[in-house]
């Protein structure tokens, strides 16, 4: 059981985070943050908890039909089954009243990610004499920091997107200049021939993307619709994948086709340069051992663009986490657009830096990296990040 493993580890967490314990729960799948560190499989239709005190054994709160599942669970730790609503919150007033717990709760939904419990179970957990705060420390403690094989997996990861996204904006020139333009949908899937010889696994994409599609940040070319991607254009190739088992690297690269025009050069000089404000605040807090949130990299982001005649274009958040699971992760994001994330970048935690400007109509342009906070350094992917514009 994962849980047993990593128990230590989590009760330092929870003495370092002020409160009595971690009250974990799902239904159905819906806190995967619970289902991950608790390691239980099979079968789980009915509600549980698992309470996480800082001293002394963790304690379950089971169904009575669901007892499979739990077979692992160490017969010297407390376990209670339920069948009755009744039997349920009678155990849970047992086992947390009086306390101050921690669950995966964001007051005013102001971190959707971290956000995981429903408000009538927040409600019942106060019903029963706990006092219910936020987990975001232990979640990012726990569940988003990487550990070093994932670190290398990833660094890895990132060099081949890296190597496979210029390779792909030469390929594009080429066949433009030679009056054979390709559409955006063949580069993608050629993307992903060599995702396959590199030994690399997406869930889908990438974004390929040129002119007026570029404009749009979550688009994807189709078979069914897909444009040329000819001389002159800007493209724009947004592609993220991983080694098995390993963990996602996700970039952002621009290019043009042909010299780019003085419009174009400022919009890409921007991001740019916002991209560097970002990582320049996160450099500089984290050498010098001052904590930093990820909201405060994505005011520095921002600020520069809005400085520059172009925050109404600038629609989303700055990054988004990157776990030890997911591409967006549940860790801490950069952002204080979509939501107030004011998570601590705390060593371990991964996450994307990916500012741009979306002009319908005419343009869009993104520059993307990923950064990685290790005890007193930032770590930037891929080793040679993009500082000019790739003419091709």
């Amino acid at each position: 059981m994962l849980l047993a493993s990593k128990l230590d580890e989590i009760r330092r967490a929870i003495a370092d985070a002020g409160v009595d314990g971690w009250l974990l729960y799902d239904f159905r799948g819906t806190n995967p943050i619970a289902a991950s560190i608790v390691g239980i499989s099979g079968m789980v239709t009915r509600r549980y908890f698992c309470y996480i005190p800082r001293e002394g054994d963790p304690v379950a709160i089971t169904h009575a039909i669901e007892q499979g599942p739990w077979e692992t669970w160490p017969s010297n730790w407390t376990k209670y089954v339920y069948s009755s609503w009744r039997d349920l919150e009678a155990f849970l007033s047992k086992t947390v009243s009086g306390k101050r717990v921690a669950m995966e709760y964001s007051a005013g939904d102001a971190v959707p990610y971290l956000d995981r419990i429903p408000a009538g179970v927040v409600e019942m957990v106060r019903n029963a004499g706990a006092e219910v705060v936020t987990s975001a420390d232990l979640v990012t403690r726990i569940y988003a920091v990487w550990t070093p094989e994932q670190l290398a997996s990833h660094k890895r990861a990132a060099e081949h997107l890296a190597r496979i996204a210029r390779n792909a904006m030469a390929l594009a020139g080429e066949k433009a200049r030679s009056g054979k333009p390709m559409r955006e949908y063949e580069l993608q899937q050629l993307i992903r021939q060599e995702f396959d010889e590199a030994g690399l696994f997406t869930d889908h994409g990438p974004n390929v993307s040129v002119g007026l599609s570029a404009a749009n940040p979550h688009y994807e070319p189709t078979a069914e619709q897909s444009e040329l991607i000819n001389d002159g254009d800007i493209i724009l190739i947004d592609l993220w994948a991983r080694e098995p088992d390993g963990v996602y690297a996700d970039q952002t690269w621009m290019g043009s086709l042909g010299p780019a025009s003085a419009a174009n050069v400022t919009i890409w000089e921007t991001v740019r340069g916002a991209r560097d404000a970002a990582i320049a605040i996160l450099r500089e807090r984290i050498e010098n051992g001052v904590p930093v949130t990820g909201g405060e990299a994505d005011d520095a982001a921002r600020n520069y663009i809005t400085e520059r005649g172009f925050g109404d274009k600038f629609t989303h958040r700055t990054g988004h986490s990157i776990d030890s699971r997911d591409i967006h992760g549940s860790g801490p994001n950069i952002d204080n657009l979509e939501s107030r994330d004011v998570r601590v970048l705390l060593p371990g935690v991964a996450f994307s830096i990916e500012p741009g400007i979306y002009i319908p109509g005419q343009v869009g342009m993104r520059t993307e990296v990923n950064g990685y906070v290790s005890d007193g350094s930032l770590l930037i992917t891929p080793s040679r990040i993009q500082e000019d514009l790739l003419i091709v």
